[in-house]
């Protein structure tokens, strides 16, 4: 396995991470429609969590082009 692989590999897992820890509503069902607030603006760790998220979606990414090319 190349670096490259072993850098999908880990962020795969600290986005999974980072997914799960992220709350959108109080129960499931606010998952599925079924809460009626809308929560639109992230403050403190939310925001730095969901900015932490993107960062890894981005490495992700790239190290599967990488992985891509590679080939």
């Amino acid at each position: 396995m190349t670096f490259a692989n072993y850098l999908t590999l880990a962020t795969s897992l600290i986005l999974t991470i980072l997914i799960l820890l992220q709350t959108r509503g109080a129960s499931l069902g606010a998952g599925l429609g079924g809460g009626g607030e809308v929560n639109t603006v992230r403050r403190g760790s939310e925001k730095s969590l969901h900015n932490i998220t993107i960062f890894f979606v981005v490495v992700f990414s790239l190290t599967l082009m990488a992985n891509i090319i590679q080939l």
